[in-house]
């Protein structure tokens, strides 16, 4: 289990039914393997069940998924140079 910046991750916001804020979190999968996930969910009617970078766990019922975006994490630039 590694949270190292270096390596590639995907950035995923679900929106789950009757909650008003979102889950957001890094995920190690690729953006490929986390649709593979989310249309097998789907499809079976069973939760979607993705690890985030630390080895957490989160699981949404598929029935209650609003919608998941499926980015790549943004390189946060520090000093007065960056815009």
């Amino acid at each position: 289990m590694s949270t190292k910046k270096n390596e590639k991750s995907s950035q995923v916001r679900i929106a789950v039914s009757d909650v008003s804020s979102e889950l957001s979190f890094e995920c190690p999968s690729s953006p490929d393997e986390i649709k593979s996930a989310v249309a097998a969910a789907l499809s079976a009617g069973s939760p979607l069940i993705l690890t985030d970078i630390r080895g957490h766990q989160i699981v949404v019922p598929a029935a209650k998924i609003g919608y998941i975006e499926i980015g790549e994490p943004v390189e946060r630039r520090v000093g007065f140079g960056a815009l």
